[in-house]
């Protein structure tokens, strides 16, 4: 054995030795963490009892994900004679679980705003004006599982779409998150577009308005701001920024919030990859922005917008080069 350690260059001798670590320089840390909790604010162990889990979160996510599109993830078995079963004990889960959830950030809400609402009971109002609207929402997705399969080459089926295609998964939380931005919940619409940026690359804050049949070709790179609102029929590629222009301050220097600072985007319009647009400034209906263009106006409709074509040097070689 001994001989083994010295042919692996391992010199236990050397491995060895008093602990640097002491009681004295622990205790000298967890004050320090604990002065930070204090004065320093954001999430701390005083506040755990009303704020949300984000892994519980996620985990709703995929239960709710799974009810609009049974097999979504193939956790669940679903069979036409006990999929009504099925359906309603996973409803009943995330029905518990959501309110739970929402109960803890309106409770989190409350304990920075200092006000006395009833959290449990707003809870569970929420939770159920938004499970009513799961069939609503996944009739709009199908929609947008069509418009990919419509405007997708490659695309060969519905199923395809919706099992495979990143920028599918990411509308269909972010349609999940909006209900719930829309209903005022803190945080966890927040928690859910950022899981959805952070597995496809697709950034869409849970405030932007998205109308149906809408498609994401590729997706990597998008991003949409909180006040953007578009259309039906529109189509975006790789790369595509709904952004906003430098934020004004108020007399403190504080950036002003809640005002419109991101494009409008009206129907059928194409927007390709690389292109910008910023500020709220409106596409016109069935235009068509071009790749790499920079926009800061609004554009009428039926409107195409490129950029000025480079000139670009082409040599014919007669014979492959030298290696």
């Amino acid at each position: 054995m001994k001989e083994e350690r010295k042919s692996a260059g391992i010199d236990c001798r050397r491995c060895q030795g008093e602990s640097l670590w002491s009681d004295d320089l622990a205790q000298e840390v967890v004050h320090g963490l604990c002065a930070s909790y204090e004065y320093a604010g954001g999430v701390s162990y005083m506040e755990r009892c009303g704020i949300p889990q984000q892994e519980v979160i996620l985990r709703l996510l995929q239960q709710l994900l799974e009810l609009l599109f049974p097999g979504y993830s193939g956790r669940y078995e679903f069979h036409a004679e006990g999929q009504f079963f099925t359906v309603g004990e996973m409803l009943n889960q995330v029905q518990q679980g959501l309110t739970d959830q929402i109960a803890k950030a309106y409770a989190f809400r409350c304990s920075k705003e200092h006000c006395d609402q009833p959290c449990r009971a707003l809870a569970q109002e929420t939770v159920m004006a938004f499970l009513r609207k799961l069939p609503a929402i996944r009739e709009v997705l199908l929609t947008d599982a069509q418009a990919a399969l419509d405007g997708d080459p490659a695309a060969s089926t519905l199923d395809e779409i919706i099992l495979a295609y990143p920028g599918f998964k990411c509308i269909s939380i972010h349609r999940l998150a909006h209900e719930l931005y829309k209903a005022k919940v803190p945080l966890i619409p927040r928690v859910m577009s950022e899981y959805a940026h952070a597995v496809t690359g697709i950034d869409i804050n849970p405030g932007a308005t998205i109308g149906a049949h809408f498609f994401i070709d590729h997706g990597t790179g998008v991003v949409i701001g909180e006040t953007a609102i578009i259309g039906e029929h529109v189509k975006l590629y790789q790369g595509v920024t709904l952004g906003a222009l430098s934020f004004p301050k108020d007399a403190c220097g504080k950036l002003v919030k809640g005002a419109k600072r991101h494009p409008n985007i009206e129907d059928y319009v194409t927007i390709y990859a690389e292109a910008t647009i910023l500020g709220d400034v409106t596409i016109g209906h069935h235009s068509v922005i071009g790749g790499n263009v920079w926009l800061t106006e609004t554009i009428p409709p039926y409107s195409k917008v490129t950029h000025p074509s480079s000139k670009l040097s082409i040599q014919t070689r007669n014979s492959a080069p030298r290696v």
